[in-house]
């Protein structure tokens, strides 16, 4: 008697995913064996500054794996999403200037006001002018135009007067002085309405001209972000945003935390610093968790199969009668929105922002390669590719310099070809990025923790 096909089937998925857990797990307890050898060998302090950082990457790949992994949608503007994340800490967190609210305060909001009018007008002759063939272009841009001008001339003198306010230490109106923590949900807010403007805009183009549109859209929010001093102090930078944890020198001025330090043989700087990174840790954590459950819940539910399912084919969902474009802004938008999330996160960590450290080129390659080397389409794959290149990234230069060290420990320590190898350690660093990626495309071309693939039956 032979068996059904269906059975055997599901029989040897039911083996295939026993199999693909039992991997999974070997992945991750590997990771958490390098963070802990970074522990032991060089220091706790270190080994949780890297995870801090580990857990912040994974939550930007898991945005990058929503909108590609779910949807197929390319985006290149991830570090502009990031920086607008950022900008959340400082008009969340800091408090409020006063004299340049004074000074300018009023006519910075009536010109937001009149820029967000035109827009709306703008957006709805665009909408409602379809009859009017050609001249609805001339409308809208007149609209725009006109709005643009008026809005620029009654921001420009309050600008000016903003800045001029104590510009060494301020210049700038400042936040609303509220605990940082909120910025994390801010954060997410200002990237997701960024996303909504941006896929209104482009989610219509073909694959390459969305990247192309999101890396634009990059760029301006990063120049904004640069020059708009009233807003974020600019390449000034704002320093000293509050934390959510405590400080160093508050742990060090209590008593307990004293013979604390002293029972674990550590010095008050090293305990104080390491509490302080674990204390980060707890809450990076369960900010990943949460954004993973909900991630994991919307994949395995049936809009995550319809968005697969439109992923795949697009032609043959439209047939099916759903609307792609709206179904892709939703997917785009929440996935800006994560990436939005940690970018608040990693100026909370930094206690500081800093526009010009945002490299769009660069670090968006960076996040790409932790969703294809972690297994796109796949949240924990997504985790796991978060944690390691990142991992990797942090020590490839020490790693290098000690794999130089021994390789010419033959040599004298001033010959040549030693000082040059070791000189170049820092350059390892590419070449480990460029190396993982060629391994794993080989050897696991779909990630190392692959999308996995549900029966038909």
């Amino acid at each position: 008697m032979t068996k059904h096909p269906k059975t055997h089937a599901l029989v040897h998925q039911e083996k295939a995913r026993t199999t693909q857990s039992q991997r999974n797990v070997l992945l991750f307890s590997g990771m958490a064996s390098l963070l802990i050898l970074v522990g032991f060998v060089q220091s706790w302090n270190v080994a949780f500054s890297i995870l801090n950082m580990c857990l912040i990457s994974a939550i930007m790949a898991l945005g990058v794996n929503i909108q590609w992994g779910y949807a197929g949608l390319f985006n290149v503007g991830i570090m502009g999403f990031a920086a607008l994340g950022g900008l959340a800490g400082v008009v969340v967190s800091m408090p409020p200037v006063d004299a340049a609210w004074e000074a300018g305060g009023l006519g910075v909001v009536t010109g937001l006001v009149a820029g967000i009018i035109t827009l709306v007008v703008g957006m709805v002759v665009w909408r409602f002018g379809e009859r009017w063939g050609r001249w609805r272009y001339a409308a809208t841009g007149c609209i725009l135009t006109i709005g643009y001008v008026f809005a620029r001339t009654l921001i420009e003198p309050s600008i000016e007067a903003i800045e001029a306010v104590d510009p060494a230490r301020t210049g700038y109106l400042g936040g609303f002085g509220l605990p940082i923590i909120v910025s994390w949900i801010v954060g997410g807010v200002f990237a997701a309405a960024a996303a909504w403007v941006v896929g209104k805009i482009s989610l219509g183009l073909r694959a390459d001209y969305l990247a192309i549109a999101t890396l634009g859209i990059s760029e301006i929010i990063i120049y904004v972000l640069k020059f708009e001093d009233w807003l974020s102090r600019g390449v000034k930078n704002v320093t000293g945003l509050p934390r959510p944890v405590p400080y160093e020198v508050d742990l060090q001025a209590n008593s307990w935390f004293v013979a604390l330090a002293d029972d674990l043989n550590l010095s008050l700087v090293d305990a104080s610093s390491l509490v302080v990174k674990v204390s980060y840790a707890a809450l990076f954590t369960l900010v990943l968790l949460t954004i993973l459950w909900l991630s994991e819940t919307a994949l395995r539910s049936p809009w995550g199969r319809m968005m697969r399912a439109i992923r795949d084919n697009e032609t043959a969902a439209n047939a099916m009668g759903k609307n792609v474009t709206k179904q892709h802004l939703v997917v785009f938008v929440l996935g800006s929105a994560v990436i939005g999330i940690a970018g608040a996160m990693l100026v909370t960590l930094d206690g500081q922002f800093t526009p010009t450290s945002y490299q769009p080129l660069r670090f968006t390659f960076l996040i790409w390669v932790m969703v294809i080397a972690g297994g796109s389409g796949n949240n924990w794959g997504a985790v796991l590719g978060g944690f390691l290149i990142w991992f990797f990234w942090v020590e490839a230069e020490p790693i290098g310099l000690w794999l130089m060290d021994v390789l010419t420990s033959g040599l004298p320590p001033s010959h040549w070809l030693r000082i040059h190898l070791i000189e170049s350690a820092a350059h390892t660093r590419l070449m480990t990025m460029g190396t993982i990626l060629l391994l794993v495309l080989r050897f696991s071309p779909r990630g190392l923790i692959p999308e996995a693939r549900r029966s038909a039956f």
